[in-house]
């Protein structure tokens, strides 16, 4: 049976540390302080997020403390000038937050964070309640799986569909996440597609093929 591709879900942080709008600028640093988080997203009602507070939001107002900017700058940095005048985190919140599904998989997630240049994101549902919090680290659990499992996967998933009159003759192994496939087969021009679908084996972090092809008789 074919494994489902890794979701959002599946690597998402559950306990959300969360504030509510009218939570002042100190509250928010105690609270990223206490949970060791440099963001924290900021919800209504039943957990509806409405946006998100990060460290760069806050140290605006650090930046803006001695730094007084011209009528000029002032106008081309509004939105930061705002934020370092203001206390509460429905002021200081980057809003709409940059959300992602349950649902979605890993490497849309990856390219939303890199998309918005955001370290993590607030997993909400289809009303906007927040489910989670996913972070580059979580995207990165992937590459936690065994060796042994990654092989067990290549064989399924892999070399038994595209190889099943040798795929027994194809040997497998995994170090570190690096998948070489060596052995003979029959159709050399099935390598290429062979490394492909290995390395979107969620995990694999390489893939080397010294597969070799039977002389016809």
């Amino acid at each position: 049976m074919t494994r489902q591709p890794f979701t959002v879900a599946d690597v998402m942080t559950k306990k959300v540390v969360a504030v509510r709008p009218g939570a002042d600028f100190k509250e928010i640093i105690e609270t990223m302080d206490r949970w060791k988080v440099t963001a924290v997203p900021v919800v209504e009602g039943e957990g509806r997020v409405v946006g998100v507070v990060s460290e760069a939001d806050l140290l605006l107002k650090e930046e803006f403390h001695e730094h007084r900017l011209g009528l000029v700058e002032q106008m081309r940095r509004l939105n930061a000038t705002v934020k370092a005048g203001s206390s509460r985190a429905a002021d200081l919140m980057t809003s709409p937050a940059v959300t992602v599904a349950p649902d979605a998989s890993l490497p849309q997630a990856a390219r939303l964070m890199a998309a918005h240049r955001v370290k993590r994101l607030p997993v909400v549902d289809a009303g906007g309640r927040v489910q989670g919090i996913v972070s580059r680290s979580d995207l990165l659990k992937v590459f936690l799986r065994r060796d042994e499992d990654l092989a067990a996967e290549v064989r399924r998933e892999v070399v038994e569909h595209l190889f099943p009159p040798s795929h027994g003759q194809v040997v497998i192994n995994v170090e570190a996440g690096v998948v070489t496939l060596s052995g003979e087969i029959h159709d050399s021009a099935l390598v290429p597609l062979a490394a492909r679908l290995t390395l979107a084996v969620e995990g694999v972090v390489d893939v080397r093929c010294d597969l070799t092809t039977k002389e016809r008789q």
